[in-house]
């Protein structure tokens, strides 16, 4: 697949961003601050398919990383950047773009979503194949946002796109609620259990014969086989 940078001075934004990416088939590489970033954009570029770079880094925060970059990029190929971030004001969204970002994902994020939009930008800049997802009746195809079963589209709300793209990635293994939650809801989201529960049976109804690809896994959680 892809070989990816994440740049983040949390150790566990980086393990959760990591080993989402990974189950996608990306090789992953660390940076724990914006000096390491940048060591490893001067050395690894080439071999480079994204960059995920966090705002506030110690030492060089992700602008200056970003900045450097564009300018050794210059008369050279385009790397897509993604910047991650706490920082939600449109101010600072507008300078990470203005300065060459690609994207911009402000935390706290869902790791679904944010997969999703990692595969997205590269398929938008030629560096991925993003195949349509086919499970007897039920086709996903997660560029064009697009669930059908038996042919017909399937009207799904953003959370429960979600939670079905979630199962997709982890087919054939028992998910259980909390895992579930802190995937699709994101690591800070401090709802009820239930709420996964609710959602599950709400996406088995519109998934009409499909639903019982979603198994239940008594005492734990559920399953997706396709």
């Amino acid at each position: 697949m892809s070989t990816i940078l994440i740049a983040d001075d949390e150790a566990r934004i980086r393990r959760l961003v990591s080993d989402f990416l990974k189950r996608d088939g990306h090789t992953i590489i660390e940076a724990p601050d914006g000096t390491a970033a940048m060591r490893e954009l001067e050395n690894r570029r080439a071999g480079l398919d994204l960059a995920i770079l966090d705002v506030m880094m110690p030492g060089m925060d992700g602008f200056a990383v970003l900045r450097e970059l564009r300018t050794l990029e210059q008369g050279g190929s385009h790397l897509p950047v993604m910047m991650l971030t706490a920082r939600a004001e449109d101010a600072d969204q507008v300078r990470g773009l203005e300065d060459g970002a690609d994207d911009y994902v402000t935390k706290p994020f869902s790791p679904v979503v944010l997969a999703a939009r990692v595969r997205t930008l590269l398929k938008r800049e030629g560096r991925a194949n993003s195949p349509v997802a086919e499970f007897d009746k039920l086709s996903i195809n997660e560029l064009r946002r697009e669930v059908l079963v038996s042919g017909a589209p399937v009207e799904l709300t953003p959370k429960e796109y979600e939670l079905l793209i979630y199962f997709k990635n982890n087919r054939a293994i028992a998910l259980s609620r909390e895992s579930i939650l802190n995937a699709v809801w994101g690591y800070d989201y401090f709802g009820d259990l239930r709420t996964v529960d609710t959602h599950v049976k709400k996406l088995r109804a519109k998934l009409g014969a499909c639903g019982d690809k979603i198994c239940t896994v008594r005492g734990y959680g559920y399953r997706f086989e396709g």
